[in-house]
């Protein structure tokens, strides 16, 4: 029998204590580490690991994307383990603070440490999947050397390297305990990675890692973090956006015990204290003058929710081209047959339940910071936290903390707090704890912005739709959240426009476009982003020109959808699921087909609503959803489910509300979610189609809207043309 040669690299004769890290560099390369320490004394440009080994045969596997509830701390660290053949009782997660953006940045977003838009699972699932098959291809090849056997006679079991033949068996701890490992091995094919028919986890309901310990309150938010000689900080900040303060008295908030310092900042003034309680008293006792001058003072949402819809339905108004095939101007022009409606929605607030925190403590040069931070973005925060101290980011050393919620809130509130919180410690010289109450979140949100919008479509005389149209008229989130990347969007604003598309529908002639307005408040991506607002708008309209061509509502979706097989299947799930059409006495079914990005959804509510008071109630959601893959798929069910929840509440009655630029709510008791005992039965259905999977985070937001509001024409005649819906008038 002829044995492979084994390639060992510089590193195979290593100690034999401690743990072994594999670092995946470009091109399917490996580097083999005996611990995480002499990994990090690299450059992190460099290398940088995915998963350690130890020799009592724990595998700690790291996940690059923000957990803020979604469950990619087990989801992420499931795929990795599958293709490394990972004993899963063995496996503990780590979450990536920084780290350099061609080893852990995602690749659909700009390679970048970034969690939004559902894109973990879709942005990483080939890298984790090439980094757990090279780290099993080094054990097996190390195993196959040291007992002198080829390597193509040795495979693996869940956290064991068996030789069949010998009946040689190694767990990984051993493995990586042996005084030789072979690190030179060949690069990862498609071909090496394991086929649908043999994965373990993946497609499993196995635990999530976080929820022992959220159960247990041991969980760190950055809420939670305290260090020897820390002050805390709160923060009065300005009515308006823009507002400068002059404090005309202090002296009685200087007064309370344990205050350090009352330090007056861009937009607020900091009450810093020792404790979190003598911040907050203090910050009770101050007068302060605020400069009045923001163009912001003449906002109104009720004025400006008139203006964009006079410019939805102004001709003139200058749009900006998202989506166009064929010629729709000119199809709905020479159509006999044009039906038209509109629709608007109003600025919502994210509600994440831990409030806003950040934690810094500057260094004696002011030229570098230790920052602990719950973001959706290390990479942002990072960059932010260097320019406050004109440094390099290498000098920010970051703690990515667990998030308890995020909904696109925490994407860029690093710009809000983390400045504020970097100068106080720099100026104070001891670490920082900046928190915002929850009134200073609603009154300084960034919220989802509010939109109009217009949809023409003609119609054949067979009842096809042969030309489309959808205008929105909205300020543009990226302009303000991102505006270097929006130098370069050319007026392409997809947190607005993603879900205008339509491509899942046989239109011929279609146009969606965007009418920029000028912002009236702070404006964020809000979890579904643009397929919230746009699915509403278009999937309460798909149903009016159903009622046009004297279609019902699934039969006109199945002849939009002719081309779409995966829209196909998901429609007629939930058709079949809800036995649609067929409500109780005295409630109706409304119908959604929607999408997120390359998942697919089709929703159905069952609604009523009170005679007396017109309040809607949503008894029954049912939810089919194509997510490609379903990596874990108990919690793409939980994730849908919170999806729809998060949906029915906004669509249902969260509503922020601006006057004289001053936001009007302030807590849960005047911007109230969805309560407890509102919560509809759910039932969700996973409809696999083999895709690469696509994530589920968002997509339960977008189908609900319309699911209500049709529900609630079939019941009452009225057609709900604005979200939230409120009471009906009885």
């Amino acid at each position: 029998m002829t044995l492979n040669k084994p390639k060992l690299s510089r590193r195979a004769f290593l100690a034999t204590s401690g743990a072994l890290s594999f670092a995946v560099l470009g091109g399917g390369l490996v580097s083999v580490f005996r611990d995480p320490a002499e990994a990090q004394d690299l450059s992190r440009s460099e290398i940088n690991a995915w998963v350690t080994i130890s020799s009592n045969g724990r595998v700690a596997i790291r996940y690059a994307s923000g957990e803020m509830g979604q469950g990619v701390s087990t989801s992420l660290p499931m795929v990795l383990a599958e293709e490394l053949d990972a004993d899963w009782s063995m496996v503990d997660a780590q979450q990536v603070d920084q780290g350099a953006p061609a080893t852990y940045g995602n690749p659909l977003i700009n390679n970048i440490l970034y969690t939004a838009g559902s894109l973990s699972i879709a942005g990483y699932y080939d890298t984790m999947r090439r980094a757990g098959a090279t780290a099993r291809r080094v054990l097996i090849h190390s195993a196959a050397a040291e007992w002198q056997v080829p390597d193509g006679e040795v495979t693996s079991e869940p956290g064991v390297v068996v030789h069949g033949p010998s009946g040689h068996r190694m767990s990984f701890g051993e493995v990586v305990a042996l005084p030789r490992l072979v690190t030179d091995v060949p690069a990862i094919t498609d071909a090496d990675l394991k086929p649908r028919e043999q994965w373990r986890l993946i497609g499993s309901d196995v635990e999530r890692l976080d929820i022992p310990e959220k159960t247990r309150g041991a969980i760190t938010y950055s809420i939670d973090v305290r260090l020897p000689g820390m002050v805390y900080a709160a923060e009065l900040l300005a009515p308006v956006e823009g507002e400068t303060p002059t404090v005309t008295a202090d002296r009685e908030a200087r007064a309370v015990p344990g205050v350090v310092d009352i330090i007056p900042l861009r937009n607020a003034v900091a009450v810093v204290a020792e404790t979190w309680e003598a911040a907050l008293a203090a910050r009770e006792l101050l007068t302060v003058e605020w400069s009045r001058t923001s163009p912001f003072r003449s906002t109104d949402s009720a004025a400006e929710l008139k203006e964009l819809a006079a410019a939805a339905a102004d001709p003139a108004c200058e749009a900006f081209a998202w989506e166009t095939r064929g010629d729709a101007r000119a199809a709905l022009g020479s159509s006999d047959r044009v039906i038209s409606a509109e629709y608007s929605t109003e600025y919502v607030y994210h509600a994440q339940m831990e409030p806003l925190a950040a934690v810094a403590s500057v260094d004696e040069d002011g030229k570098g910071a230790e920052v602990w931070l719950g973001t959706q973005s290390q990479t942002v925060s990072i960059g932010i936290a260097a320019g406050v101290l004109q440094t390099t980011p290498d000098r920010i050393r970051f703690h990515a903390m667990q998030m308890g919620g995020g909904f696109g809130r925490r994407t860029f509130f690093a710009r809000d707090l983390l400045p504020d919180a970097l100068l106080l410690s720099k100026q104070l010289k001891r670490p920082v704890k900046l928190m915002w109450t929850r009134e200073d979140d609603v009154k300084n949100g960034w919220f989802r912005p509010a939109t109009a919008h217009r949809l023409e479509a003609a119609l054949d005389g067979d009842g096809n739709v042969r030309a489309w149209r959808h205008r929105v008229v909205s300020a543009s989130i990226l302009q303000f959240s991102m505006p270097d990347n929006w130098l370069k969007a050319n007026n392409r604003d997809f947190l607005v426009m993603e879900g205008t598309e339509s491509t899942d529908y046989a239109i011929p002639h279609f146009l969606a476009e965007h009418a920029i307005a000028d912002r009236r408040a702070r404006v964020a991506a809000w979890r579904g982003i643009g397929w919230g607002p746009n699915m509403f708008a278009r999937e309460c309209f798909v149903d009016e020109l159903a009622a046009a061509a004297k279609a019902n509502p699934v039969s006109f979706r199945r002849r939009l959808l002719k081309n779409s097989e995966r829209g196909m299947r998901v429609l007629d799930a939930v058709v079949a699921m809800s036995k649609f059409g067929t409500p109780p006495q005295g409630r109706a079914h409304g119908l959604s087909f929607a999408g997120y990005k390359d998942t697919r959804a089709a929703g159905v509510a069952e609604v009523s609503v009170d005679g007396q008071t017109g309040r809607v109630r949503v008894h029954r959601f049912w939810a089919a959803v194509d997510p490609g893959v379903a990596i874990h798929p108990k919690n793409l069910v939980g994730q849908v489910e919170g999806g729809i929840i998060f949906g029915l509440s906004g669509h249902l009655q969260e509503r922020i509300t601006i006057a004289a630029g001053e936001v009007q709510q302030s807590n849960y008791y005047d911007y109230e979610p969805l309560r407890i005992g509102d919560i509809p039965e759910i039932e969700v259905q996973i409809i696999e189609s083999g895709a690469a999977p696509s994530g589920a985070g968002e997509i339960g937001v977008p189908m609900t809207g319309a699911a209500v509001a049709n529900a609630i024409f079939a019941l009452t005649g009225q057609r709900p043309r604005q979200i939230p819906f409120g009471q009906l008038q009885s």
